[in-house]
């Protein structure tokens, strides 16, 4: 495994209940503020394997950005259940995104 990719799921899997991070925000602390599609393929890869918090990342509009219904749901439940307030599939980042 490459040392962005080890970076990475060191990043999220430091997200707390009930916080979130961006793609962006994941891939700048990880040490390349230019990988959030990076950021989204990992996750996608890698999430069940490496058990990591996928739902507690979101884009930088503060919107969940899967395009599957069916896990958008999953994802804001999930949120839901650590006490993030999802409305119209968006979270206001003021309040929950978390800040390493």
């Amino acid at each position: 495994m490459n040392p962005f990719t080890e970076r990475v799921l060191k990043t999220i899997r430091s997200i707390p209940p009930g916080g979130v991070m961006t793609y962006g925000q994941v891939a700048r602390e990880a040490g390349n503020p230019r990988a959030a599609r990076q950021v989204a393929r990992i996750l996608h890869s890698m999430s069940q394997k490496h058990h990591l918090p996928w739902h507690r990342v979101i884009n930088a509009k503060g919107e969940i950005a899967i395009k599957d219904d069916e896990t958008a749901l999953e994802q804001q439940l999930e949120l839901e259940d650590e006490g993030v307030v999802v409305i119209n599939k968006k979270v206001n980042l003021q309040d929950f995104q978390w800040r390493i």
